[in-house]
């Protein structure tokens, strides 16, 4: 029997349907072949992109410009890249919106829908390459951030490949805003300028912020073509303007006459560069900071320059040739304006040396705080008698400037009249830790003991910066706590060192004050009795200083040169004294009466002695003194005496003769007459006693050299330093004055006359006896040396 069908065995793994089923159409076949490759391919791309490793956003080593500002905003300087750049980081939030819009409709208007490859820009570049018809570019914001961030060759096949492969990999690893915000941060504007934040600085002098519409609309078609589109590139590119009045139209719907398109700058905007020792010291100090807001007031700094400027010119012919200056407001200790030469760019005066910075012998510029410190301890107050006469201070012999003396001085003429003599022998008077501790707590780097300097601190004995001095002065101008000098802005609430009681501040800055009309060989002056000013000049006529203080600040000025070079027109008073009051007219501050400090107390006294006025004191003056502390008493030096009408003689006491005359005599001390008739102005001297008579008790003897507080070194080769002067401060009507050195009997001498004392080695107990029997000892040590 025939089988009914023909059982065929099927292949192994084939498939087998019954001969009545259906089978499947053969597009399913088609369709899951044509997905298979694909599906695979996108996977793999998919692993690769979820691989990618994290790079940098920026360039490796990549460095940026720094910035110095002055307090109010305006552009002081704007620094080089490391690599010769300028190059301003700017956060997203501060750049203008018309830029970003314009910059992405530009360059990539599909930018937030792709992820770092535009597939439609890149097919119809590929098209129109094939076709022989280019339709612009395929590459993306994010390729060109690529291109800048690893430096690539995008003209090769290779080059555009991995350009490619690193947008990709950037979008992995950074949001949109992240790539658009380094994109502007590094993108070309023409020259060396990178970034919208270098170019809005650099060519239009402005903050990104500050951009007008038209100007983010120009500066977004920079970055495609630079060199001929950037500011200063001449004649740009004829689709310059088509662009821009396209991108305008685009931005805000509507469209604008091509007439109004904004035209970048023809040419390349200069660079500001004011103040540049200050800048430059402010880079070096602040070295991490981009961007420093400095203290200092562009319109203050730019008349100081134009003051030292004329300064110069005008002096020339008197060999001026430098000279620097420094205004510091005294309340915040803020520095307004610094110039620290002339010329900075001038060689002859070596102009880049920051004269402000160096050290330089001060003179007499620094004497005020001195009287200051003498009117804390008790020692003087303004109206106080000193004596400017010669003194003797172991191996130390000061002099005045002008070699001479005045005599007996009130403290206030002898600091405005800057003597020497009462200054150093105020020094030598000061309680420990003394001026040296003074300057060492007011912050003055002095580099040696205090031994080492002894009494030369008062004449400038130790060089200062002016910098120090002017952190001085601000103090005095204050209320006499120091504080550190601020080069920034909104720096000034350190709590600082009281050195000086805000009383003895307001009696020195009056003491400084020029009298009015101005004396001679002062009119410059004129007008300005409400300013305190003092003057130093070193020794040698090599540094002429100025200080003064005007309301709430407070100015420094120095004449000379850089290489210490002499002049004999280098001193205070003549040269720096008129720059000072050029600079102080020009910059117009401010007045400011300051109130009476709380404890200071002004009252009648004496006008010649100063002290208290007694019944027979015929000329009162007003002055200020601190109750308590200042060394105010009733006046002995006006007295009443009788005298014998026929014999001229004066007598003890009105005995009832008939024939007696009663006057009222300035009864000085001895030694106060010598000092008068030494300078000129002799005084008359009381009518000899009866000789019957006795002296009165009164007054007292006080020992004036030699000084226990000093070690005396004597010179046998030298014959001005083999011996000691022994001097006493004694009373009125002391004809003598007896010496002893132990109970050795030295000599003896008048009152106004000093002993010369041949010393030896040793310690010695000096007493000093006058004719009435009063005493007075100090101890001495003394030294011999080859």
């Amino acid at each position: 029997m025939t089988a009914p069908f023909l059982a065929v065995a099927p292949r192994q793994g084939s498939l087998c349907w019954p001969v009545n089923s259906a089978r499947p159409s053969c597009w399913f076949h088609r369709v899951f072949r044509w997905l298979r490759i694909p599906g695979i391919a996108a996977l793999l791309l998919f692993a690769l992109w979820l691989l990618l490793p994290p790079c940098g956003l920026l360039p490796e080593g990549i460095t940026w410009s720094r910035q110095v500002h002055d307090r109010g905003g305006k552009l002081l300087k704007l620094t080089l890249s490391g690599d010769g750049k300028y190059r301003l980081w700017t956060p997203l939030a501060e750049m203008p919106r018309p830029l970003i819009a314009a910059t992405l409709a530009h360059e990539d208007h599909r930018f937030n829908d792709h992820a770092g490859v535009d597939v439609i820009s890149l097919g119809r570049a590929v098209w129109g390459v094939l076709c022989g018809a280019p339709r612009g570019g395929a590459s993306t914001l994010t390729m060109q951030l690529a291109r800048l961030r690893f430096g690539l060759n995008t003209k090769t096949v290779a080059g555009k490949a991995e350009q490619m492969l690193r947008a990709i990999q950037l979008e992995r690893h950074y949001s949109k805003d992240q790539i658009l915000e380094a994109y502007l941060n590094l993108a070309p504007y023409g020259g060396n300028v990178e970034g919208i934040g270098a170019a809005a600085v650099r060519w239009m002098g402005r903050k990104p912020a500050e951009l007008t519409f038209h100007e983010c609309v120009a500066f977004s078609l920079v970055p495609q073509r630079p060199f001929r589109r950037g500011p200063g590139a001449g004649e740009p590119d004829a689709a310059f303007p088509v662009l821009q009045a396209r991108l305008c139209a685009l931005i805000r719907g509507a469209g604008l006459p091509g007439d109004d398109a904004f035209r970048l700058p023809a040419t390349r905007r200069p660079l500001p560069g004011a103040a540049p020792h200050a800048v430059r010291l402010l880079l070096r100090r602040f070295a991490e900071a981009p961007v420093l807001t400095s203290s200092l007031d562009s319109r203050m700094q730019e008349i100081l320059e134009h003051s030292i400027t004329d300064f110069v010119h005008e002096w020339g012919g008197r060999g001026v040739r430098n000279a620097c200056a420094m205004l510091v407001h005294a309340p915040s200790r803020e520095i307004r304006a610094s110039v620290g030469s002339a010329d900075f760019s001038s060689a002859r005066i070596s102009g880049q040396v920051d004269g402000v910075m160096a050290r330089r012998s001060p003179g007499s510029l620094l004497k005020p705080f001195i009287y200051g410190l003498a009117i804390d301890q008790g020692l003087i107050h303004p109206a106080s008698l000193l004596s400017d006469a010669p003194a003797v201070f172991g191996e130390y012999r000061p002099e005045n400037f002008d070699r001479g003396f005045t005599g007996p001085v009130t403290a206030a003429e002898a600091l405005y009249r800057s003597r020497n003599l009462p200054a150093v022998n105020l020094m030598a008077q000061l309680k420990a830790p003394g001026f040296y501790g003074f300057l060492i707590d007011g912050g003055v780097a002095l580099t040696r003991p205090a031994g080492y300097y002894g009494l030369t601190l008062t004449l400038g004995g130790a060089e200062i910066r002016m910098e120090e001095a002017a952190a001085l002065y601000a103090m005095l101008a204050a209320d006499g706590t120091y504080r550190p000098l601020s080069w920034t802005a909104g720096q000034s609430g350190e709590t600082g060192r009281r050195l000086l009681s805000p009383a003895a501040c307001y009696c020195v800055r009056t003491m400084l004050m020029p009298p009015q009309p101005a004396l001679p060989g002062e009119a410059y002056t004129a007008g300005f009795g409400h300013v305190s000013w003092k003057t130093g000049t070193s020794h040698g006529f090599r540094d002429a200083w100025a200080a003064g203080i005007c309301g709430d600040h407070v100015l420094l000025v120095w004449v000379g040169d850089f290489d210490g070079r002499s002049n004999g027109d280098f001193t205070g008073r003549t040269t720096a004294g008129p720059l000072l009051f050029q600079a102080l007219a020009r910059l117009d501050l401010d007045r400011v009466d300051r109130p009476v400090p709380e404890g200071l107390t002004k009252t009648d006294l004496c006008a010649v002695s100063g002290h208290l006025p007694g019944p027979h004191c015929g000329h009162r003056k007003s002055g200020w003194y601190l109750p308590g502390v200042s060394p105010v008493a009733s006046c002995e030096l006006h007295q009443e005496i009788y005298m014998d009408g026929a014999t001229g003689l004066r007598v003890a006491a009105n005995d009832g003769r008939p024939g007696l005359v009663r006057e009222v005599y300035e009864c000085w001390p001895p030694e106060m007459l010598e000092l008068f008739r030494k300078a000129g102005l002799p005084r008359r001297a009381l009518p000899p006693m009866e000789s019957s008579a006795v002296p009165r008790a009164g007054g007292s003897l006080r020992i004036t050299s030699p000084q226990s507080s000093l070690t005396y070194s004597l010179r046998a080769s030298h014959a001005l330093r083999r011996t000691i002067p022994l001097r006493v401060d004694a009373a009125a009507g002391v004809r003598s004055v007896f010496w002893f050195a132990g109970n050795e009997f030295l000599g003896s001498c008048d009152p106004g006359q000093s002993l010369e004392w041949k010393a030896a080695p040793g310690v010695f107990r000096i007493r000093a006896v006058d004719d009435c029997g009063r005493s007075s000892t100090t101890e001495v040590r003394v030294e011999m040396l080859p």
